[in-house]
């Protein structure tokens, strides 16, 4: 960390409380929703026509569930754990629809519990091409369980891993689907998403690309925050600050999730610029196989395999120590343009009244040439995970 001399002048981060008392014996009212008037409203929306048939298809479907629980599902195989859930592919056993359950075990007094389950219920009302689907939630035996839409090509971080990095053109066209989400979220129902980050971009075999996990209870984010401190480290420097913050703070999450998926590691600290080069020079396959994440430069530790340094990670108040005092990540000049360049350091700025808002983004020229590219993404997806389009039902 730094000296005592650097550290009387830098900014604060915040701390979150513990986690208070256990929940038990609260039911989730089930709701489908009023789909006929979820119908109507998709008539505002922006979509094409095969979006919006996959949109109504996915209405039709939730129509056939009644009330969900717990015996009504089939454990298929587990897709991943998260800010404080699992999540389960599963076989909902009435209707025989494939769906992602998301298991989440909270220590929480019963307003606080019963708050969540009022928020949730908003989720009924979301209802676009860039947001994951929800069919449906029940609390029992001290769990939240959020039922929603699988999608088959998973979230981005396991793509990147498979990937090694995502190209540049392909950021395009997932820039385009996370701003018209987080547009989306704002304008129709006031929404911050408040957890940008590649784990919660989700797409699947036939293109979609899908915002999750976004923050239609402050309470639920709140609390899972108190015991889950992983996702800060895609936090704006204002929130970990403890400052007043709005969708400017997804913008900063978003770039930093576009470094990350960009250069193939969590960019922060930078990587070794050298280490860069050999990545697009093909000396090395990624860089997140030369060093592990959140590195810090030069530490002095034991030598490693042919006499390289073996850096030690970044403990977590160091790195939220880092986003918050130090320069923003960048991206290199020699392999990113500088449409994409611009496009995400105008993310990155410290100070969220002069970061970029979704306005100037969504008519960025980086937005406007993937607005107008040919590129398969679809191919690039099934290529690129070994899949082929999925269908509701198994």
């Amino acid at each position: 960390m730094a000296d005592g001399k650097k550290m009387k002048n830098r900014p604060k981060l915040t701390i979150l409380a513990p986690p208070v008392s256990i929940p038990e014996n609260t039911d989730i009212e089930p709701s489908t929703g009023n789909v006929e008037s979820i119908a109507k409203k998709l008539d505002d929306l922006d979509m094409d026509d095969s979006q919006r048939e996959r949109l109504m298809s996915f209405l039709a479907e939730k129509r056939k569930i009644g009330d969900l629980g717990t015996d009504d599902f089939e454990k298929l195989d587990e897709l991943g754990a998260g800010n404080g859930g699992v999540v389960t592919k599963v076989r909902h056993s009435p209707t025989k629809l494939i769906m992602a359950r998301k298991l989440i075990h909270l220590e929480i007094k019963p307003a606080i519990r019963n708050q969540i389950i009022r928020e949730l219920k908003v989720l009924h009302d979301c209802n676009s091409p860039y947001i994951v689907g929800f069919y449906g939630a029940f609390y029992c035996d001290g769990e939240i369980s959020i039922c929603m839409e699988h999608m088959d090509g998973g979230s981005l971080d396991q793509v990147l891993k498979k990937a090694g990095r995502i190209p540049e053109d392909i950021l395009g066209i997932i820039s385009i689907a996370v701003l018209k989400g987080l547009s989306y979220l704002r304008e129709n129902h006031k929404i911050i998403h408040r957890d940008v980050k590649p784990s919660n971009i989700l797409i699947s075999s036939r293109g979609e690309i899908k915002l999750c996990d976004f923050g239609v209870s402050g309470q639920l984010i709140d609390s899972m925050a108190n015991s889950f401190v992983g996702t800060r480290s895609y936090m704006a420097p204002e929130r970990l600050q403890g400052n007043i913050y709005s969708i400017q703070s997804d913008i900063w999450s978003f770039g930093l999730s576009l470094v990350e998926m960009a250069l193939g590691r969590y960019p922060v600290p930078p990587p070794n610029p050298e280490d860069i080069d050999k990545v697009f020079t093909g000396e090395i396959p990624d860089l997140a196989s030369l060093t592990p994440e959140r590195m810090v430069p030069g530490a002095q530790v034991p030598q490693g395999v042919n006499g390289g340094e073996v850096p030690r990670p970044m403990a977590i108040f160091e790195l939220l120590d880092y986003i918050v005092n130090e320069p923003a990540p960048r991206l290199p000049e020699r392999h990113f343009s500088d449409i994409f360049r611009e496009f995400v350091h105008k993310c990155l700025v410290k100070n969220p009244n002069e970061r970029a808002n979704l306005k100037f983004l969504m008519n960025h020229q980086f937005i406007k040439k993937a607005e107008e590219s040919d590129i398969d993404f679809v191919g690039w997806v099934q290529r690129t995970l070994g899949i082929s389009p999925q269908t509701t039902t198994v």
